[in-house]
């Protein structure tokens, strides 16, 4: 089943949406040239009140699909979530017309404090009512399904009750949301963590997956971080071919948020994707 402009609801997605890009201001003639484009995602928090920006419009009125993207809800917060992010978030998607939302399963703020990075929670069974009830919240005033992305984390919390795929299996089963699997996020925890990507992989509800992340990253001091600001490592298009063989997603996007490349290598990159996941190209 799916809703609005083709993306999936809440009921299983079904494959054939194909390759989109992450919409920036900085790289909006770019992706406005995309011949094949059908989708792209915008923070959510960067749309006013007043309607998308003109480029933005352009192509939700050209038939191309915009998925809000949140990143301030702080879902994962022990604080209820602020009403006044909530309703913008879900004005966003109306003005976009958008058949679903997302946001992370993180927190951004703790006792007024704001953190400025999307933070990992503790996989605890206390961590996972946090989650449940801020969704609810969110739920409550938003017009369509909910997808949930799990984060990149260089470090985990020592007093974990559930490992990762229980964890997010547990959030999902009892939020009813869709999955966005951010592949790039896959890679560089089973990195950080020295274990297989491939078991996250073969244990997450992927008839659950709403669309997928692809982004590149960089290491650092023995770290790996998800930058968005390098290319897509092969090892992660890699992923993005076992994924596709596993359960095909019905949408992957690429995200790029800064030290923007050459039209060529963003092409390049979109070519990748399309390529390891077995959809046509769109650029």
């Amino acid at each position: 089943m799916t809703t609005g402009n083709g993306l999936p609801g809440a009921s299983a997605p079904q494959p054939g949406y194909g390759v989109g890009i992450g919409w920036r201001p900085e790289i909006a003639g770019f992706v406005a040239e995309l011949p094949g484009l059908r989708f792209v995602e915008v923070i959510a928090e960067s749309i006013p009140a007043a309607g998308p920006p003109p480029g933005l419009a352009e192509l939700r009125d050209r038939g191309v699909t915009v998925v809000p993207h949140g990143v301030r809800l702080s879902l994962g917060g022990a604080e209820p979530v602020e009403p006044a992010r909530v309703r913008q978030f879900a004005r966003a998607a109306e003005l976009l017309d958008a058949p679903l939302a997302s946001e992370h399963i993180a927190f951004v703020r703790a006792g007024g404090i704001e953190a400025g990075h999307l933070l990992p929670l503790p996989r605890t069974r206390e961590a996972v009512d946090a989650v449940v009830g801020n969704v609810a919240r969110v739920r409550a005033e938003l017009s369509v399904p909910l997808a949930l992305e799990p984060i990149a984390a260089i470090f985990d919390w020592p007093d974990d009750e559930l490992d990762e795929a229980d964890f997010l299996t547990e959030i999902l089963d009892r939020t009813g949301a869709l999955l966005l699997l951010d592949i790039a996020n896959v890679y560089a925890n089973a990195r950080n963590r020295g274990t297989d990507p491939l078991d996250l992989l073969d244990r997450l509800p992927l008839d659950r997956v709403g669309y997928v992340h692809v982004a590149g990253g960089a290491a650092s001091d023995g770290i790996y971080h998800d930058t968005h600001t390098d290319p897509v490592p092969p090892e992660v298009l890699d992923l993005v071919a076992e994924l596709s063989a596993r359960h095909r997603p019905p949408a992957l996007l690429l995200e790029r948020d800064g030290h923007y490349p050459p039209a060529t290598a963003l092409h390049a990159e979109l070519d990748a994707i399309a390529a390891a996941s077995g959809y046509p190209t769109v650029t």
